[in-house]
């Protein structure tokens, strides 16, 4: 049972990324989504979520409009696209489902 994350980085203000989980050892399709993120100093907290049945729930209001979560069942993988970045972003993303975490992908954003 794993979660990799992928695709973190370093960015300038106004940039994108987009963060990938690739899922291995479940069935990936029966499970919710989710990203959180943890900033230095502060606590994990939820970024989005996208549920089985494939509704979006944004967490975050700083981050409405600007992230996107997806996932292809196919790959068993879930993206986070994140445009218009900004510096109160950075972080180590998380990617889960129930009680199963990936390493963490850190991203930068700085000028």
């Amino acid at each position: 049972v794993r979660l990799v994350e992928s695709g973190g980085g370093l960015v300038q203000p106004g940039g994108s990324l987009r963060l990938s989980c690739a899922a291995s050892g479940f069935t990936f399709v029966s499970y919710g989504m989710r990203w959180y993120r943890q900033a230095p100093g502060k606590e994990r907290e939820l970024v989005c979520a996208l549920t089985r049945a494939g509704d979006t729930i944004m967490a975050q209001d700083s981050v409405k409009g600007r992230f996107t979560i997806s996932r292809d069942n196919a790959k068993n993988t879930v993206y986070l696209q994140m445009n218009s970045l900004k510096p109160e972003d950075t972080a180590v993303y998380y990617c889960n489902a129930v009680d199963i975490w990936g390493q963490g992908t850190q991203v930068t954003v700085s000028a």
